[in-house]
């Protein structure tokens, strides 16, 4: 077995909770921010960038919460190149036990044009702000936002500022996915060559997916020197996403043999995580997804089927267990007790209180009445939707019947109970769920317009759970609800009134018209 306690350690930045979640529609609520955080935290992520402060009352506080909370990451925030966004961001972070300030700027042609500053007038603007990080924060991160795209001696000179104004780590980013494998490296090795000081601090890689290759980027990144990792957990981000932090954990993991370098990781959380940032954010993980997919360690062929048998290394380079998934998915059925509820789920990654294991076990005697086996699969469904819900909600569903067949047009038959008391009606549509969801509307006026509808099975079978996730928007805001359910329909009513649910905060929290999302990296003095 390969020695990693010799080999360098390379730094995992998880920015699940800031550039994660800028992906459209995977808003998080604040309770989920400090799940999240609280998971990464546990599995052993260095750097947490736990969002942009100066975007919204809602991002300080969570940033400001999960600093206070923290146990063993560096909690970082964002801050664009201004002393007033650096001075939030520092409001947040402060509390953090490790806390660090992340600043940046665009310094490609394109970006530069957008604050109208030349190239001196950048520069300046780069070792004020850097410096005035600095005098508040003894961590400091500075990004040449566009790197890959910035012209090499003026890229050289910027980074040589931020060093000398104090920055400890240069973080390198691909902002738009357009770099390739041997590139990225190749500008690594430039930097650490050309830059008076680069030896004197961390050099980080921050990919995106664009051109799919944002993996591939990191890793050539790292074997070129930078030992930061930026990454999301499931690529989850802007456009076609971030580096994945599974896929280059566990790249490093199994190819030790030729990238001979160590991450502090706990990789069996791999996958409760996984799902949880699924669930919360309403990105479903893709089946043949590297790593977490559902497919990822699924054999059809009679000829991988056979080869798994004699030998599982035919076809399998690492072990389920090795990101959390139980290689014996036994099924648990309608006889089986609380103690056995409770040590599987713990087996599963959950830590369930009392109140909560009640609830799951009488949801899983009704579920093991309807179905015949239930595996690991619906058990995580059953958490997940458990978390989702809320006895002070708003609306809740209490009643649903529908109608349906070849002849249309669908009924649907509603009690919904809106601020603790019952409200009935009926209506039709085109289909049973639309139906449903006109009896929503019906009982509850709204303008939120629905943008995203998916559902997937979470096991196989007729009698399977389907898994239903809903987005909704309106006035610029954005909520998703996600439910399960071996009734379909019920499991998409119920994902429907949990975004409303969540759309009804945020109006609260929010001032007509205001969203997070409003705020750009337009940067400004």
């Amino acid at each position: 077995m390969t020695d990693t306690s010799k080999q360098d350690r390379v730094l995992i930045f998880d920015t699940t909770l800031r550039d994660g979640e800028q992906s459209p529609g995977a808003t998080m609520t604040h309770d989920e921010k400090l799940e999240i955080a609280e998971l990464l935290d546990e599995m052993g992520v260095d750097i947490i960038e736990a969002g942009f402060p100066i975007a919204s009352e809602g991002d300080f506080n969570a940033v400001k919460e999960i600093a206070e909370r923290s146990k063993n990451s560096v909690i970082c925030g964002l801050a664009r190149a201004n002393f007033k966004d650096i001075d939030r961001c520092y409001e947040a972070v402060k509390h953090a036990a490790k806390p660090r300030i992340h600043t940046f700027i665009g310094t490609s042609p394109l970006h530069r044009a957008i604050p109208n500053l030349t190239m001196d007038e950048m520069a300046e603007r780069i070792h004020e702000t850097v410096t005035h990080a600095r005098n508040l924060c003894d961590n400091v991160q500075w990004s040449p936002m566009d790197a890959t795209r910035t012209e090499h001696d003026y890229l050289c000179r910027v980074i040589e500022i931020a060093i000398k104004a104090g920055a400890t780590t240069i973080n390198i980013p691909d902002t738009v996915g357009y770099t390739a494998p041997r590139e990225s490296a190749d500008l690594i090795r430039m930097l650490l060559e050309r830059v008076p000081g680069a030896d004197e601090v961390v050099f980080a890689t921050h990919c995106h997916n664009d051109l799919g290759m944002a993996t591939a980027n990191a890793l050539a990144a790292v074997e070129a020197g930078a030992r930061q990792i930026e990454c999301t957990i499931n690529g989850l981000g802007e456009r076609a996403g971030n580096t994945a932090l599974e896929e280059v954990v566990m790249a490093l993991r199994v190819r030790n043999d030729i990238m001979p370098y160590r991450t502090g990781i706990d990789t069996t959380k791999i996958m409760n995580i996984s799902r949880r940032v699924s669930s919360v954010s309403g990105f479903a993980v893709q089946f043949n997804k590297a790593i977490v997919g559902k497919n990822a360690f699924l054999h059809e062929s009679g000829i991988h089927q056979d080869g798994v048998l004699k030998n599982i290394e035919t076809f399998e380079i690492m072990k389920a267990a090795d990101i959390g998934l139980h290689e014996k998915n036994i099924a648990m059925g309608k006889h089986s007790g609380r103690a056995a509820l409770r040590s599987k789920m713990q087996e599963l990654g959950f830590d369930l209180g009392e109140n909560q294991l009640n609830d799951v076990f009488v949801r899983f005697k009704a579920l093991a009445d309807r179905k015949k086996e239930v595996y690991d699969d619906d058990l995580v469904a059953l958490v997940q939707d458990q978390v989702g819900q809320d006895e002070g909600d708003t609306l809740q569903l209490k009643r649903l019947r529908v109608i349906c067949g070849t002849e249309g047009p669908q009924e649907a038959e509603m009690t919904m109970t809106i601020d603790g008391k019952d409200h009935s009606i009926d209506a039709t549509g085109d289909g049973p769920v639309d139906a449903a969801f006109n009896c929503v509307k019906m009982l509850y006026p709204h303008k939120a317009r629905l943008q995203l509808y998916q559902v997937h099975a979470v096991t196989e079978g007729t009698d399977a759970q389907a898994t239903v996730s809903v987005r909704i928007e309106e006035d610029g805001r954005i909520a998703t609800g996600s439910s399960a359910d071996t009734d379909t329909v019920v499991a998409s009513v119920k994902a429907y009134i949990n975004a409303i649910n969540r759309l009804i905060v945020r109006r609260q929290k929010t001032g007509p018209g205001e969203d997070r999302r409003e705020i750009n990296y337009k940067d400004h003095h």
